[in-house]
């Protein structure tokens, strides 16, 4: 299970820096603010989603171990 957080927050991590390179890119390029706004919106959720696997990895390694 702990292998399983672990893969999954790594994850997470990945689709939140691509999802932040995505919205600062249009920012930059003068884009869309309203599609700015929901990449960042989109970016504050995935992080909520990898700091739970963060935590659940954390909590299986200590149980594991």
């Amino acid at each position: 299970m702990d292998v399983i957080f672990k893969f999954l927050a790594l994850v997470a991590i990945a689709a939140v820096t691509i999802v932040l390179l995505i919205g600062l890119r249009n920012m930059m390029k003068g884009g869309d603010a309203n599609f700015s706004n929901k990449m960042m919106q989109l970016r504050i959720f995935l992080q909520l989603i990898a700091i739970i696997l963060i935590v659940g990895a954390i909590y299986f390694h200590r149980s594991a171990g």
